[in-house]
């Protein structure tokens, strides 16, 4: 091959590598890193990626049909709850919109959770469904044979909100490695 063919394929390579890097930084995109960070707790900061990319798909501004709001989608309730269990003097309503706190927030939250179950995926499924739900079908012999972890999950939408945010974590770790920001 001579040597106008062998630089027509590497630049062709390097394009190729750019546009999946610009088209995975745009399905998957990593923000907010030093916030997350600063608040992962005992979580792994690329699940906390994923509750986001899940829940938000990283808008900040969004609300769900059920009213959670921001990033990681928090409850107003849910949100003046844990804002009351970090010792959030000042916390206002309006703050679920900042980054900043609405990540702080909803990862307290979450550790919280994982603590509880002792399990990320039980945590997951009540931050998804809520806890008294997943208290229910632990105590449910139909969905958990030992009362300490599902065997079927009842709701399809928790199911696909599990398998999501799952996903989603495999590839942020992978993306995390790759770039060096593990």
């Amino acid at each position: 091959m001579n040597m106008k063919k062998k630089f027509t394929f590497i630049i062709i390579g390097i394009l190729i590598a750019v546009a999946a890097a610009m088209i995975l930084n745009m399905r998957f995109p990593v923000r907010h890193l030093d916030i997350i960070r600063a608040n992962a707790g005992e979580l792994d900061v690329s699940l906390i990626l994923a509750v986001i990319k899940t829940e938000s798909g990283f808008r900040e501004e969004v609300r769900s049909h059920a009213g959670a709001q921001g990033l990681m989608q928090l409850m107003p309730a849910t949100a003046a709850d844990v804002a009351s269990q970090m010792g959030m003097t000042d916390f206002q309503p309006e703050d679920i919109w900042k980054p900043e706190v609405n990540i702080a927030l909803g990862s307290f939250y979450l550790n919280r959770l994982a603590n509880m179950y002792g399990c990320t995926q039980l945590a997951l499924a009540a931050y998804n469904a809520g806890q008294g739900r997943v208290g229910s079908w632990l105590a449910n012999p139909e969905f958990s044979q030992d009362g300490k972890k599902l065997d079927v999950i009842p709701f399809p939408e928790t199911h696909n909100y599990l398998r999501r945010v799952n996903r989603n974590e495999r590839v942020y770790r992978a993306i995390l490695n790759v770039t060096g920001r593990a």
